[in-house]
């Protein structure tokens, strides 16, 4: 028996896009179009690349935002707050001195997906830097850095519904390197 898959991947798309994904479940063809499209796995596997990576990216679209002093994959995200990304800012009082930190979290299930998702979820977390709601300018900045930034959602929500339809991983790779 295969397990159900979770709906709410593809909740709130018209049925005129979701249908052809369930149609490619249950013809079991869905995970070789998502390879044709996505035939290889990213390399950023330990969280210092990670922090690299989204310093990258933030540091192209981003500079005069404040900095991030944390970024890591987090293997408890997704079932705990039913999430693949999240983005917290952090005050502490320190003496007299209230120090604020941003912080940027991704999904272990990331770790092991094409570079094209990776750059999707680490582009959106990073718009919550500037823009702290899901509107207009939220993914107008999204857009900007990650012009696919639509077609790469729908394609992650729709490998998402055949992980959870199938439990079949598609872009599995070595273990990461200890660092």
């Amino acid at each position: 028996m295969q397990p159900k898959p979770p709906a709410n991947y593809l909740a709130g798309y018209p049925p005129t896009l979701v249908e052809p994904v369930h149609r490619l479940i249950a013809e079991d063809r869905l995970a070789e179009v998502l390879l044709l499209r996505y035939p290889v796995a990213h390399t950023v596997r330990t969280d210092k690349a990670l922090y690299d990576y989204v310093q990258q990216i933030k540091g192209e679209y981003l500079r005069n935002v404040g900095l991030v002093s944390k970024v890591a994959f987090d293997s408890k995200l997704q079932v705990l707050r039913n999430a693949l990304g999240t983005h917290t800012n952090i005050a502490r009082v320190q003496g007299g001195k209230l120090k604020a930190k941003r912080e940027i979290r991704v999904a272990t299930v990331f770790r092991e997906m094409p570079p094209e998702f990776l750059r999707m979820i680490v582009v959106h977390e990073i718009a919550h830097l500037k823009e702290g709601d899901h509107d207009k300018a939220f993914y107008q900045l999204c857009r900007y850095m990650e012009p696919d930034y639509h077609q790469l959602e729908f394609d992650l929500r729709a490998y998402l519904y055949h992980l959870g339809a199938t439990g079949r991983v598609l872009w599995a790779s070595a273990p990461a390197p200890n660092s």
